[in-house]
């Protein structure tokens, strides 16, 4: 039996009057893909903002690799302690426009984690070869298309080498022609064995690669288990309006 990696117990947040989250339970096992589901607007990026402390729940515990944080209570120690494990694929890139792309990639490596810079350089050159921009190691984020920077936004989160990869829709911000080279870059991530929780709108990526799909409606998990269960025989009447809309 694999060990779980991610643990997230009863997460709740609100804004102001807005109760977003309202006990949301999460267990993600060492090595898997989960897929995160949700009309917009049900919570599924809060929640995972909630994971690394982007946002702090107001009650609930999240554990990453066995260390766990109280969402409300933990010091600003522990939550740097669980952010160390994790790294975070964002949908805007969130790339530094005065850097190049291999400067952006270092950055974590030598303030985070005060890797010296040749040693730091040389891990963001392997890196971004991985993601095919090798030749674009002195680019500006500006020289380059919303794919290729998103591509050094995934070289950025998987060169600080952490427990858990949380990708935050990263396609939604592409023109349609350059979805396929980011989720292409993302499947051959997945078969390295690393664990990956994806917020996603893309149904065919979430069937293909995942290996667990969670739906998330009003807050809640509605429903949960393997892509063939979730998406090709959903048992809950939302999760199936859901995905009937979805593929109209």
């Amino acid at each position: 039996m694999s060990e779980v990696m991610v643990k997230c117990s009863q997460v709740h947040k609100s804004f102001g009057d807005l109760e977003v989250l309202k006990g949301v339970d999460l267990e993600v096992k060492k090595g898997e893909v989960v897929a995160i589901l949700d009309p917009s607007g049900s919570g599924k990026t809060t929640f995972l903002r909630c994971i690394n402390f982007l946002e702090r729940g107001d009650a609930g515990t999240i554990c990453v690799n066995g260390f766990t944080v109280p969402c409300k209570e933990g010091t600003k120690k522990e939550v740097m302690e669980l952010r160390k494990k994790t790294a975070m694929v964002f949908q805007n890139y969130n790339l530094f426009k005065n850097k190049t792309v291999i400067q952006n990639v270092m950055e974590g490596l030598t303030i985070v984690q005060k890797v010296n810079k040749q040693e730091a350089y040389e891990r963001s050159k392997a890196m971004l070869e991985k993601v095919g921009l090798g030749q674009r190691l002195d680019y500006y984020p500006i020289q380059m298309s919303g794919g290729q920077q998103q591509r050094a936004g995934i070289a950025r989160a998987l060169v600080l080498q952490p427990d858990v990869i949380l990708f935050d829709e990263p396609t939604s911000a592409l023109d349609p022609e350059l979805v396929g080279e980011v989720l292409e870059t993302m499947k051959e991530i997945a078969e390295t064995g690393i664990t990956m929780i994806v917020v996603t709108h893309e149904i065919s990526f979430a069937h293909d690669v995942a290996s667990k799909v969670v739906f998330m409606d009003g807050g809640v998990v509605v429903e949960q288990g393997t892509p063939e269960q979730v998406i090709d025989h959903p048992q809950n009447e939302r999760t199936r309006q859901f995905l009937k809309k979805i593929k109209e």
